[in-house]
């Protein structure tokens, strides 16, 4: 198996996510490969189409403001193979209030708009979802495969989407579903670190205010 992990970035990364991806345990045959523009669709394009060209079987999307355990890609790789997912997310969540997790319960283009629905609870196990973002997240690249020949295009925005709903919302059409698990540690890096404790710590305080 080969694994592309393909990063869009600025021209610089912060500190931690460098350290992550120094501690990231590889599986398979894994290449790293960093994508700088600040078009950050005409980035993942080129980065999927970098996957399609070397022939990757998996290509394992981070963006560069994110924090993740070493064993972050072993654990991801294992789930989506065992279960046969063909795009699984982590969950992780925004950097300012009110914080809340990047993914969608509905995506849904109506009058050639893209509309969402944010979860109310996240559950504690792997879960079907509308949309996600694409801050942490494996997927075959069959899949970009399938899009390019249908589309001849991944990430370019349509329906007033930015880029990764724009991407859902292909992948839908063809009849691809969308997983995410909570369980992953991910941490979203700002002044200060948003990850799940926090979210959750910040939405208990806004219930007791």
């Amino acid at each position: 198996m080969n694994i592309l992990i393909a990063i869009p970035s600025m021209d610089t990364v912060p500190a931690v996510f460098a350290q992550s991806l120094a501690m990231l345990e590889k599986v398979e045959n894994c290449a790293v490969a960093f994508q700088v523009g600040s078009l950050v669709y005409d980035s993942r394009n080129k980065l999927g189409k970098k996957a399609l060209e070397m022939e990757a079987d998996y290509i394992f999307w981070l963006d560069s403001d994110m924090m993740f355990e070493p064993d972050i890609l072993k654990r991801m790789y294992e789930e989506a193979t065992e279960n046969d997912y063909d795009i699984l997310s982590g969950v992780y969540y925004r950097r300012r209030s009110p914080y809340t997790p990047v993914l969608f319960d509905k995506l849904d283009v109506v009058a050639g708009r893209a509309f969402t629905s944010e979860f109310q609870e996240i559950p504690d196990k792997t879960f079907e979802v509308g949309g996600i973002g694409f801050g942490c997240v494996l997927m075959k690249v069959q899949v970009l495969f399938d899009m390019m020949s249908k589309y001849n295009d991944m990430f370019s925005p349509v329906y007033s989407a930015g880029e990764d709903l724009s991407f859902c919302i292909r992948a839908k059409e063809l009849g691809y579903k969308i997983y995410a698990n909570p369980e992953y540690y991910l941490g979203h890096y700002s002044q200060t670190i948003v990850n799940r404790q926090f979210y959750e710590a910040f939405k208990r305080g806004k219930e007791n205010a």
